[in-house]
């Protein structure tokens, strides 16, 4: 494989002025034969990276799919769900991204809420997808997806022959088409020129709503590719080809596909792609694969250092360890800086802040400098300031305040949301646009930021947002619920656990079969992660003076109940 040198230069040139798929085209001119992705085990060149990418944007267009059309990616980390990512990059249309796991009713609402004309998904989640198209509001085709297609012999054929998940029956009328007959589509289609616009919709990302309805936030080309030179710069060592990442994360969350694919693609490294991996897995992938980075959520780190897979291991391949998607705790950072120590890694794990709102982390760890507490220093162009909560007025370093942002990565918007958009994002008198975080911080004299507390209601549980609201407005529809209140529970694995208090209406017995009913609907309209790991029944929850339930109350006893237990243990 013949390949340049690696330049070490410092980067300082602009953010690239193309598209997302643009961005990878000229990772593909720079280092051709180099790996853009290996997915077990089979590699794939950044050459035939882009072909892929171009005939999948030809089936695309034969099946009818145009600029400014959204299509719906509903995939774990497989390598069709990346390709459809920058095919349709590449002619013009956005990518709506979702969870796999979502429940049906979810994925119903947002192939409305987005328009979407199509959806991608895999074989093992077809009749889930077939039932929310079917309640969908358009005629939304399927585009059925399958692993085995994407492994090298003999592993397809082993995969085959027990994995009968990937038996599809399409019903008889409907459009919807298997992976290998829509690659045949475009065969003879001619690709329209690449077209950049800087504030044009190129990825829509969801973030839950305090309201109780996720919100879609509009990302552009710009946006990723600013993010991707960005932490390409802070990496520790260059991001370039020979450099591996385990793209672990998942593409439909902007810490999975911002960073852990497109700045990997767009620096010309290559990621390793995992669809789902237990503790064990993940470990083995790691001492297998050898990368040189590795990212995840505190919890996965959590439950990393206690794998006896990593006993007597080397690790001295690991050139950065990044943590985000919530907060990582001193005591944490300091068992995983040791561990590295003690498996021959010169290295920090580095802490990553941000929202979906500026696609993912804007604020980093610095490679070689680390304050207990911080989340570290703003990347290149982001700008941070703590203000009065609600106003421009800047508070003085060492008060906390609420953390507003300014720079490259800022979303355009919140789809369909005029209202958020006011109040999220807002311009000074200077012309610049802030986006409001609801997050409480302070930065010290040197710059780094140090986050203290959400001012949103919401229960992060194994990196993801959860919104309470949104999971009281799904209890209280079932029949035997009068009104709920939820909760966020300490956890020693997931950091929090969603636990529910209901008040049942006349007539409903507090049952395990009653609480097992109502954990059966939360199925139905409720993804994995927000559903809840437990029910606490009760005759009545403490309200307000103004009638409101008084959910820090429960907060409280619940904690109290934790360090209780804590106390009995010890």
């Amino acid at each position: 494989m013949k390949l340049p040198p690696i330049d070490m230069t410092p980067v300082s040139h602009p953010y690239p002025m193309t598209t997302m798929f643009g961005a990878i085209e000229l990772s593909a001119q720079r280092v051709p034969d180099a790996p853009a992705f290996s997915f077990e085990g089979k590699v794939t060149s950044y050459k035939e990276f882009v072909k892929r990418i171009e005939q999948t944007a030809r089936a695309f267009l034969a099946c009818g799919i145009k600029k400014d059309d959204v299509v719906t990616i509903c995939m774990p980390n497989t390598p069709q769900g990346v390709i459809c990512l920058y095919a349709l990059n590449r002619i013009g249309a956005v990518a709506n991204m979702v969870h796999p796991l979502s429940s049906q009713k979810n994925i119903t609402f947002y192939l409305n809420y987005s328009g979407s004309k199509m959806i991608l998904t895999l074989a093992q989640f077809y009749d889930k997808v077939r039932a929310a198209t079917d309640e969908a509001d358009g005629d939304v085709k399927i585009l059925v997806a399958r692993i085995r297609d994407e492994l090298a012999f003999p592993k397809n054929i082993l995969y085959r022959a027990v994995k009968n998940k990937e038996i599809v029956n399409i019903p008889e009328g409907k459009k919807d088409i298997i992976w290998s007959d829509f690659i045949r589509c475009g065969a003879d289609i001619k690709l329209p020129p690449v077209e950049f616009d800087k504030n044009k919709t190129a990825v829509i990302l969801y973030s839950g709503g305090t309201s109780g309805t996720p919100k879609g936030i509009m990302l552009s080309d710009y946006n990723f590719n600013a993010l991707g030179m960005q932490v390409g710069e802070i990496a520790g060592c260059r991001l370039d080809w020979g450099t591996k990442f385990l793209s672990v994360m998942p593409i439909f969350h902007g810490f999975g596909l911002g960073i852990g694919i497109h700045t990997v693609l767009e620096n010309g490294a290559m990621c390793i792609l995992i669809p789902q991996f237990t503790k064990e897995s993940y470990a083995k992938a790691v001492l297998k694969n050898k990368p040189n980075f590795i990212a995840g959520v505190p919890t996965l780190f959590e439950a990393l250092l206690k794998v006896d897979v990593f006993n007597g291991a080397d690790l001295s391949f690991l050139k950065g360890v990044f943590s985000g998607g919530d907060s990582l705790s001193p005591e944490l950072k300091k068992r995983a800086d040791a561990f590295l120590r003690e498996h021959n890694a010169s290295i920090q794990i580095r802490e990553g802040y941000g929202l979906t709102e500026c696609v993912t982390a804007s604020c980093v760890t610095p490679h070689d400098r680390a304050k207990e507490g911080s989340i570290g220093l703003p990347l290149r162009d982001m700008v941070y300031k703590i203000v009065e909560p609600g106003t421009f007025n800047e508070l003085p370093a060492g008060e906390r305040g609420e953390i507003i942002i300014s720079g490259p990565t800022l979303m355009l918007g919140y789809m369909k949301a005029p209202e958020e958009n006011a109040k999220t994002l807002r311009t000074d008198e200077n012309g610049t646009t802030w986006m409001f975080s609801g997050d409480m911080g302070l930065m010290d004299e040197e710059g780094f930021v140090y986050f203290k507390q959400r001012m949103k209601r919401l229960i992060v549980t194994s990196g993801y947002n959860v919104y309470p609201t949104h999971i009281e407005n799904i209890l209280d529809k079932h029949e035997a619920v009068d009104y709920s209140c939820v909760i966020g529970v300490r956890d020693p694995y997931k950091m929090q656990r969603v636990r529910a208090y209901i008040v049942l209406k006349e007539g409903f017995e507090q049952t395990e079969e009653t609480k097992q009913k109502i954990l059966d609907y939360c199925k139905t309209y409720l993804d994995v992660f927000e559903r809840p790991k437990e029910i606490i029944f009760k005759d009545e929850l403490p309200k307000t003076l103004v009638g409101k339930v008084a959910y820090h109350s429960l907060e409280e006893e619940a904690e109290k109940e934790q360090l209780e237990k804590e106390t009995a243990t010890v």
